[in-house]
């Protein structure tokens, strides 16, 4: 019998990162996968990041996480999205070598201090008096823990279907976790089902690419990680082609052989990545919906039509694809299906991800209702690191809604729950001003140093930077002009005749860096990466100033938590409803609670009177 302190299973985005951060924080861990090689695979489309994933992705980096170096080391065609906007919404997106990226993977873990990994299939866990104490494998092994972080992905009872075919699978050529989803069915954990799916993949060599629009990646690439300094590798171009009513047509005359629209599959799928066959019927006054090929890798010719994913019977998919604008004479190494899988309802955990029903047991990624490898892999991370905590008898850590988009995700899965998979969006979060893509790692790495999850390549780089945006920041504010000085320079600022510091000046929405060294020379031999950073903290500061009191009013709420055995029920004033409800949910903090849909101001007053009254008692 084997003892560890962290038990990880899963091996795909979520679980490389839970095991990682695990064993960064110097906890024993054991990740078990089904298979070695399948570690970090893309099942999807071979891209990571975009409008909302990206900050996450930067997120799990500035946590030094694997998946920012992964994207940038595998990173065939860089993209910065919505560059024309503010940088608050900019999001980064990296196409990858998927090879190279499941090599990259793969290799990390491989040489990680104080990880072991397992090849085998975990069908149930060791639980005493609701504490998880380690888990059961198919080959009869038992293996002890401290703490345990469930990643199953879309294994948990997978179904694939294409057209009328169904089997039994987690995703094509992997088997399904059938028991370990009725073990959690048998420890009443409140199960649903969703779905996802993925279109055909396509023999580059077989697509007339002189008939197609041209894509080309960033001139100069943005790294999804703060330590690449430069991207070396080859870049490609992906490719803009559309869909044509020809293929509507055949789309629509095939509809009833759609598991989707025959019945077949119940699971909701996500709304912004819909199916072809959900484009088509939703959307029926379109003529055509756009597709982006986009290759799987430098040498490999292997091509994924992203926007026309699809669970149709084969010979329709063929047909259909023959409609579009350069496959007419197409060849297809894989059609494309469609995978139904339980989830757990994430109303079951806390901001921390653990269940609130088994003590030390931890759930992250598309098992807690999400979507995508980013969200995935931001709840690893943050699982991973409170999995090592919780074994240690530590404080799990928890992460605000004003502090990073993974609290932003963790709150809106916990409180509110899902209906189809969660996709992180920039919207969803109320202070993205201050929650921007270009400073993760001023808002996180030093919690991460302070944890002990990052290395000390991270933490000394880390350091100097901070040291070299102070030092500039200090040389800003140290030289300054009068209104009057400043026109001399072309620089229009009110002439009320107060001198105004560089710092001040770059503030301006006209003022650049480049501005402030044409008055001052010396700000020449500032460091791009530096002066960038500064530029854009400058230029959002005016705006964060008006929002720090909100700020800190949710900072002050989270800071004030609500016992583990608080009685909702019984409180004078309080309806019977509410408080079953809040029993349901259980509320961690003043501020979780404030966000619970129907709570009102007075319902959070009198609470709020209750615990404090409790906390005295208490002390």
């Amino acid at each position: 019998m084997r003892t560890f302190d962290v038990i990880v299973i899963g091996g795909g985005h979520a679980g490389s990162e839970a095991a990682a951060a695990s064993a960064r924080m110097g906890a024993q861990t054991l990740l078990i996968t089904h298979r070695f090689e399948t570690i970090g695979e893309m099942s999807c489309n071979p891209a990571i990041g975009g409008i909302g994933k990206g900050h996450l992705v930067r997120e799990i980096d500035a946590l030094d996480g694997l998946m920012g170096r992964a994207a940038d080391y595998a990173g065939i065609h860089f993209r910065l999205l919505n560059r024309s906007k503010g940088s608050a919404v900019w999001g980064p997106r990296v196409q990858a070598d998927r090879a190279l990226y499941r090599s990259f993977i793969q290799n990390e873990l491989a040489t990680t201090k104080n990880l072991s990994i397992l090849e085998a299939e975990v069908t149930d866990f060791i639980i005493k008096d609701d504490v998880i104490e380690g888990v059961k494998t198919g080959s009869g092994d038992t293996i002890i823990a401290g703490a345990v972080v469930l990643t199953a992905g879309t294994f948990l009872r997978g179904i694939i279907h294409v057209g009328e075919k169904t089997y039994e699978a987690g995703r094509v050529g992997d088997k399904s976790a059938v028991e370990l989803g009725k073990k959690l069915e048998k420890y009443s954990f409140k199960l649903g089902r969703l779905k996802t799916g993925t279109p055909a993949r396509l023999d580059g060599r077989t697509i007339d690419w002189s008939v197609l629009e041209p894509q080309p990646g960033d001139v100069v690439a943005d790294p999804m990680s703060v330590l690449t300094k430069s991207i070396d590798r080859k870049q490609v171009n992906c490719f803009i082609t559309r869909t044509t009513e020809e293929g509507h047509e055949v789309i629509r005359d095939n509809l009833k052989l759609s598991p989707v629209y025959s019945g077949a599959i119940s699971g909701r799928g996500p709304r912004y990545c819909p199916s072809i066959e959900d484009k088509v019927s939703r959307f029926a006054d379109r003529e055509s919906h756009q597709i982006f090929l986009e290759p799987e890798g430098i040498d490999d010719v292997t091509i994924y039509p992203n926007g026309i994913s699809t669970s149709l019977p084969e010979n329709v998919q063929l047909k259909f694809l023959k409609t579009i604008p350069g496959l007419n004479n197409v060849e297809v190494f894989r059609y494309g299906y469609a995978v139904e899988y339980d989830f757990v309802d994430p109303r079951e955990l806390t901001a921390s991800l653990e269940t609130k029903k088994i003590k030390r047991l931890f759930f992250a990624g598309q098992i807690n209702g999400t979507t995508g490898y980013e969200e995935a892999g931001a709840q690893g991370i943050l699982a991973g690191i409170n999995a090592a905590r919780r074994a240690s008898g530590g404080k799990a850590l928890t992460l605000s809604r004003s502090v990073a988009y993974i609290g932003v995700m963790v709150d809106d899965l916990i409180l509110r729950g899902v209906t189809e998979p969660y996709r992180m969006f920039t919207s969803r979060a109320e202070f993205r001003l201050s929650l921007r893509a270009d400073n993760a790692d001023q808002r996180l790495t030093g919690i991460g140093i302070d944890l002990g999850c990052v290395g000390d390549g991270r933490k000394n780089f880390h350091s100097e930077k901070m040291a070299a945006i102070g030092n500039l920041r200090k040389e800003l504010e140290s030289v300054a002009l009068t209104p009057n000085e400043a026109a001399n320079y072309g620089l229009k600022i009110n002439a009320d005749g107060v001198r105004r510091s560089a710092l001040d000046l770059l503030t301006r929405p006209d003022v650049s860096f480049d501005a402030i060294k044409e008055v001052w020379p010396q700000f020449d031999s500032a460091p791009a990466s530096i002066s960038n950073q500064l530029e854009r903290d400058a230029k959002y500061s005016v705006y964060l100033d008006r929002q720090l009191a909100d700020i800190k009013a949710v900072q002050r709420d989270e800071a004030i938590e609500i016992p583990e055995n608080f009685e909702f029920l019984g409180i004078s004033g309080l309806s019977t409803e509410l408080a079953l409800r809040l029993k349901q949910l259980r509320p961690e903090t003043i501020g979780q609670l404030s966000r619970i849909e129907g709570i009102t101001p007075a319902a959070i007053g009198l609470l709020l009177t209750h615990v404090r009254l409790l906390k005295q008692r208490v002390a």
